[in-house]
């Protein structure tokens, strides 16, 4: 049955070369009822079906790989492309982030592909929080002005009515506040450019805000720890793939000092 399946999944290669997703869909999935133990047929299929956008059905095809495979690396990759597309933004990340560190240790020319996956997913999940955020607002300002409206109605039944237009009068001054501090709120959400994380102070390989920035003498820059760690295992850049040692890095001041600054004046980027 191995031969079978082999045979299918060729032919279900040229058709995906060929741009005949459907048909070819159709073969690796004859070739995974031949042979349903081999991990390779299930991430082929995963990934035509990726082209004609299955994503429950990569998902199922991506899990059964890794009940095969764990370390799979083209597994955890497309099964992070379809959790994206079904907001599963947590998980996207988790697999890809494994994805990405497979692919480090395998010297895998995906690289490049992977890391601005990985920064997609990351940027998704926050602005799907924002977006979360931003909508939590307005029920949140009417229940509170509901409850100063009850307050200001019971204090001024229980006052005396020589005071009650004063006692009205600064619960109304109170609800001016309360409306205008959500507006301020309403409008801090909106800031787009001032609450999207800038490129250069994300870290490559931790895909976090720089915090001890390295730079190589290619001059791309890594979180220290992260590209201490990569070296021990490998002396090449993550990226580049020059060869690099540890006595090749030096402090980027400048970069260390513009980080800083930016989570100075942007606390809330702590969760990226």
């Amino acid at each position: 049955m191995a031969g079978k399946a082999i045979t299918l999944k060729e032919e279900g290669n040229r058709c995906f070369q060929r741009g005949d997703f459907t048909a070819a869909e159709g073969l690796y999935s004859e070739a995974i009822l031949a042979d349903p133990k081999n991990p390779a047929l299930y991430t082929n299929r995963a990934l035509v079906r990726l082209k004609l956008e299955m994503w429950d059905s990569v998902v199922n095809d991506c899990t059964s790989c890794l009940e095969r495979a764990p370390d799979n690396m083209k597994a955890h990759y497309y099964l992070s492309q379809a959790e994206l597309q079904l907001r599963d933004f947590d998980n996207a990340v988790a697999h890809c982030r494994r994805a990405h560190e497979l692919c480090v240790k395998a010297d895998d020319k995906s690289l490049t592909q992977i890391t601005n996956h990985m920064l997609e997913c990351k940027r998704a999940r926050w602005a799907d929080k924002e977006k979360r955020r931003a909508r939590e607002i307005n029920p949140l300002e009417e229940e509170m002005v509901a409850l100063l409206e009850r307050e200001k109605e019971a204090a001024v039944a229980a006052e005396d009515e020589a005071f009650r237009d004063e006692v009205a009068a600064d619960y109304d001054a109170k609800l001016v506040r309360l409306r205008e501090t959500f507006t301020l709120a309403r409008s801090a959400s909106a800031d787009t450019a001032r609450r999207n994380v800038p490129e250069w102070a994300i870290d490559d390989i931790t895909f976090g805000i720089l915090v001890d920035p390295v730079v190589t003498k290619t001059g791309k820059s890594y979180e220290r720890a992260a590209i201490l760690e990569h070296l021990r295992r490998q002396h090449t850049d993550p990226l580049t793939r020059e060869p690099l040692m540890p006595d090749d890095l030096r402090p980027n001041l400048a970069l260390r000092a513009a980080c800083d600054e930016f989570l100075d004046k942007n606390g809330w980027a702590v969760d990226w």
